[in-house]
């Protein structure tokens, strides 16, 4: 468009020029006449009474009376009027377009002040939204009580540990008592199985002895009746004492199903065993580094998918928490009266006497069966 124009322009300038040359030649064509130097024949006379005969045209009468030199002389003052204002228009209309022009170069150069602008910040605003989207990760964390949950677990399984450590002692305790409850059941069981019938027996051998004279005892080859009936009731003893182990190994069985259900709702809580794999308890310090390493793990443990999202309430960190501090009020109290050895030294007393204790022969009590019975 602007190279039209500018044709337009030049065209325009040329038409100027001849506009130009025709006015001054018109100038020297008036001076010729007004110092009489024409050599045109003066003007015809025209009787104005009489009127011209219509042969033509008005316009073309009025081209034919018209004097030679002005016509030329009005069309050279007519022309470079025209000339000038088609010559106005056309510049004031590529003004127009100039300032146009002029106007989209200065929006071009601010467009591409922000074009170049932004590319500079493109690595900025990356930067930023990481930022944000961090921000809003560890703020989602904050609204979880992710933080407070973890702290809140670190110091429920310290406490934990600490009530292990108080309560140790009294937990070896039991699981001593365990261990000779074990023992006491194994002998209980050999020795019913040595006694059998020979405690009805023996009640039957003294009832008869101490019915018979000392002659019908000499006759039956008895000599001392009391020396007879104190082997006879070396069953009847045994039997005894299997009696009252049995029952002193139920009192403490007693105390140790009591630790044991405490221990069991513990376990199903989240504590964990207290036995190795040979199913011996552990040493206080083997155990304490179990609890610790069952702790952390349960602490920095990631939440599960199916859990939860959204800001934690109240209900939601209590049942994140809930076991561990079922955990810890257990722990602090799992005796209601600590434990000590005294039922434990009569069983073991009672125990000893048993694996002490020796029953008649078999050759006696065979020969007493044939004697008495």
């Amino acid at each position: 468009m602007l190279v039209s124009l500018y044709k337009q322009l030049i065209q325009t300038q040329d038409k100027l020029g001849e506009s130009e040359a025709a006015r001054t030649a018109l100038q020297a064509a008036l001076q010729q006449k007004e110092g009489g130097q024409t050599s045109q024949p003066p003007p015809k006379i025209i009787n104005l009474e009489e009127a011209p005969p219509i042969t033509a045209p008005l316009t073309q009468q009025t081209e034919q009376t018209a004097p030679s030199t002005s016509a030329p002389t009005t069309a050279s003052e007519q022309a470079p009027s025209l000339d000038m204002q088609k010559m106005k228009r056309e510049i004031e209309v590529l003004e127009a377009q100039m300032a146009e022009l002029n106007q989209t170069k200065e929006k071009l150069a601010t467009v591409n002040e922000r074009y170049d602008k932004s590319k500079q910040s493109v690595a900025e605003k990356g930067r930023e939204i990481k930022a944000l989207k961090d921000k809003i990760k560890e703020l989602e964390k904050e609204l979880t009580l992710d933080k407070v949950t973890t702290e809140l677990k670190t110091v429920l399984w310290t406490n934990i540990g600490q009530s292990i450590t108080n309560q140790w002692q009294y937990i070896e305790t039991i699981h001593e008592q365990i261990d000779l409850i074990g023992k006491a059941h194994r002998e209980i069981q050999r020795s019913r199985a040595s006694l059998g019938n020979m405690p009805e027996i023996a009640n039957r051998m003294i009832n008869v002895l101490n019915n018979r004279t000392s002659a019908q005892l000499a006759t039956m080859g008895i000599s001392n009746r009391t020396e007879t009936i104190l082997l006879i009731k070396r069953v009847l003893t045994l039997r005894n004492l299997v009696q009252t182990l049995e029952r002193r190994t139920q009192d403490m069985q007693t105390e140790v199903n009591k630790f044991m259900d405490k221990f069991v709702a513990l376990q199903n809580r989240g504590l964990p065993g207290l036995l190795n794999s040979a199913g011996k308890l552990l040493s206080h310090e083997n155990y304490a580094k179990r609890v610790n390493t069952f702790a952390t793990n349960q602490i920095t443990k990631r939440p599960s998918t199916s859990e939860e999202t959204g800001p934690a309430t109240g209900q939601s960190l209590y049942n994140k928490v809930e076991n561990l501090f079922f955990i810890m009020n257990e722990m602090k109290h799992l005796f209601e009266v600590p434990p000590n050895f005294h039922k434990y030294t009569e069983a073991d007393e009672t125990l000893d006497t048993i694996l002490r204790h020796q029953l008649p022969t078999q050759e006696f009590w065979t020969k007493m069966i044939h004697l008495i019975l």
